[in-house]
């Protein structure tokens, strides 16, 4: 995020850019006059102007009336010591987002500048959306595969938000790509050839919670033979990924809450503190509020990691985009097995399109890869998507069920077939090992 300091008072500038720089704002600029103020808003790109009202020569009403019209997605922020209704309402109708009146609490400015930043993001995903010609994505998310509308907004809106180096929670069921979307929030943010660290937080045990995150010195505990950097300390100068974040134990919270609000810890067995700048996207396919309300999940941490909110959607929802997936991983597939099959048969396609699928793209990744393993034609047919493109009263026993007991025989039917193996079963159901305790632990 890059902000703009406007005032004619030296104490004024420095005291609100040190605030904003305690805070993390790293890429902060100030100016002392009008005049100069409407020159660089012009030329430069900024996200946020802090603006005075009371200058000599060019005023702040007037820097706002020059720059609006022409940086319509620069949002500004009125501080000034004039409380009066007549120019509030003036300011807010030239184009201002909030107009604070001095002395501002330090809570209040940082809460103003969060949701015009964030508003300035979703006007950008919305005009995205408006315009007819949306085909193309960002570079730092042409990973993403998708032509639609709704994906592309909320690829728009992470684009801007990434800028910031706030904390970004992105939801939605499992096999969305929500790892995929994190990789892409990195690479558009403000250190992209930073490290980026990926972790499954529910595969961490509890007791090991301390070691894997906060690292060790060597001699710390038995068996700590060397010294271990963890994953803050990895992170560094990037991004750390926490995936599945909603399985994180209430005890272990408030240490990752404490990281986050002072960017500093003690590696076990250390006796100083080591400051890191870390770039935190964490994922979930779990109603975080619902936790929060239960007592699952830390309200102050929520909000701290959800400073920036994106929910993508289930692929049922894209059913658009099945037939360029399809064909990306089918491509994957032949490249990986050695095997030249042109595409799908019209049958096979449709079959695909119309599928439901629970696990989304990382189900539909399997069935198509399944299928380029079985397929011996020049494309894939009904035939090689297993169930999916069996009828339904196939003579293998089928039979009718409400979908509880039919999703309850076809995880007992992979799990007969992987020799009770949970993590490879877990994989072919596009679920995490987690979850598919979860549902064993509801059969019995």
């Amino acid at each position: 995020m890059k902000i703009l300091i406007v005032d004619d008072e030296e104490i004024s500038l420095t005291s609100v850019r040190r605030i904003l720089k305690w805070r993390g704002f790293s890429n902060v600029e100030v100016c002392d006059n009008g005049k100069d103020a409407i020159k660089r808003i012009k030329e430069e790109d900024f996200d946020i102007v802090l603006l005075d009202l009371l200058m000599p020569e060019i005023d702040g009403m007037q820097v706002l009336e020059f720059t609006k019209p022409f940086k319509p997605q620069t949002e500004f922020i009125i501080l000034t010591a004039v409380d009066d209704i007549p120019t509030t309402v003036k300011a807010i109708r030239q184009g201002a987002y909030d107009y604070l009146v001095k002395p501002v609490e330090n809570e209040l400015l940082f809460l103003s500048i969060d949701r015009a930043y964030e508003r300035k993001g979703l006007l950008a995903g919305l005009s995205a959306t408006a315009r007819r010609d949306v085909s193309n994505i960002p570079a730092a998310f042409s990973d993403t595969i998708t032509q639609n509308q709704q994906m592309k907004a909320l690829i728009s809106y992470a684009q801007v938000m990434a800028r910031s180096g706030n904390p970004i929670m992105i939801a939605g069921e499992s096999g969305t790509g929500k790892e995929l979307m994190a990789r892409g929030i990195h690479r558009a943010g403000p250190a992209p050839d930073g490290p980026f660290v990926a972790v499954n937080v529910s595969a961490i045990p509890s007791t090991m919670f301390e070691s894997q995150f906060f690292g060790h010195s060597k001699g710390a505990f038995t068996g700590a033979d060397n010294r271990y950097s963890g994953f803050f300390e990895q992170a560094d100068g990037g991004t750390l990924f926490l995936d599945e974040i909603g399985e994180l134990p209430v005890v272990l919270q408030s240490k990752l809450l404490r990281v986050l609000e002072d960017k500093t810890f003690t590696p076990l067995g250390a006796s100083k503190p080591i400051s890191v700048d870390i770039r935190f996207v964490s994922a979930t396919n779990t109603n975080i509020d619902q936790a929060c309300q239960e007592g699952k999940f830390r309200i102050d941490l929520m909000y701290r990691l959800k400073s920036v909110y994106i929910c993508l959607p289930p692929l049922r929802e894209r059913r658009g985009d099945i037939p360029e997936l399809a064909a990306h991983f089918l491509r994957s597939a032949c490249k990986r097995y050695g095997k030249d099959i042109k595409g799908f048969s019209p049958e096979a396609m449709n079959i695909l399109v119309n599928k439901d699928y629970p696990g989304n793209i990382r189900e539909l990744s399997q069935i198509v890869e399944n299928a380029a393993v079985l397929a011996d034609t020049a494309v894939v047919l009904p035939a090689h998507l297993g169930e999916m493109g069996q009828p339904l009263s196939s003579p293998s026993g089928r039979k009718l069920c409400t979908f509880k007991e039919n999703y309850d025989l076809h995880l007992a039917f992979v799990l007969d077939s992987t020799k009770g193996d949970r993590r490879e079963a877990a994989r072919i159901l596009g679920i995490t090992l987690r979850q598919l305790q979860r549902k064993l632990a509801e059969m019995k």
